[in-house]
């Protein structure tokens, strides 16, 4: 079930910064608090091959979305230790030395379970043992989300295992909202920054598919 529209769920969750800082981040809150947008993405596992591309890629634009009021965080099912060792780990080893947003700890699968996005192939119930069973990974998706200041989910996806994201379409989908935030404008197709948008009626529509 989509959450956008909705509020991002209000649960603190364990974190760890660059210098190992033990931290507890609440988004929901960091948003509305702040006044901020929050930019939230979910890889499976440290240690692992397009996870350090993807962390890496979003270090490199964090200026970008610093200028667009934006904070960045990671998250994963791992414990805060592994981050770190992962942290202290060069880039030309396959680590994410150099990345300085906080990285969310959800060893408990707390939040990632309330937004659905744990690879569980199945469960049952085990009566022997009386416990439930899983089948499938138990590790997250790719799954972004995009957070306004009010709290509000206005952006997700969710991306298989494989597939690395372009951060750039997370920049133009700030920038849009934005946009719609500010001018109370609607952006169609392709829209980027610095391009027409459109008022939303039936005269809007016309003019803009008439120029373009």
């Amino acid at each position: 079930m989509s959450l956008v529209g909705k509020k991002f769920p209000n649960i603190a969750v364990d974190a760890i910064s660059e210098m190992g800082d033990n931290l507890s981040i609440n988004i929901f809150e960091e948003a509305v608090n702040n006044n901020k947008k929050v930019l939230l993405f979910w890889y499976p596992k440290d240690f692992t091959f397009v996870c350090p591309t993807e962390l890496h890629a979003f270090q490199a634009a964090l200026g970008e979305f610093e200028k667009r009021n934006t904070m960045v965080v990671g998250a994963s099912c791992d414990t805060n230790e592994v981050h770190f060792a992962w942290l202290n780990t060069a880039k030309d080893n396959g680590g994410i030395e150099g990345v300085t947003y906080p990285i969310l700890a959800d060893t408990t699968r707390n939040l990632s379970n309330i937004l659905g996005i744990l690879d569980i192939e199945s469960s049952s119930y085990d009566e022997d043992n009386d416990s439930v069973i899983i089948s499938g990974s138990n590790v997250t998706y790719r799954a972004t989300y995009l957070v306004d200041e009010t709290g509000k989910i206005f952006h997700e996806s969710v991306n298989d295992m494989p597939l690395g994201r372009n951060v750039n379409e997370y920049l133009r989908l700030i920038d849009a909202y934005t946009h719609v935030q500010e001018k109370g404008e609607v952006c169609p197709a392709n829209w980027e920054e610095g391009k027409d948008a459109m008022t939303a009626d039936r005269k809007g529509v016309a003019s803009y598919l008439s120029q373009n």
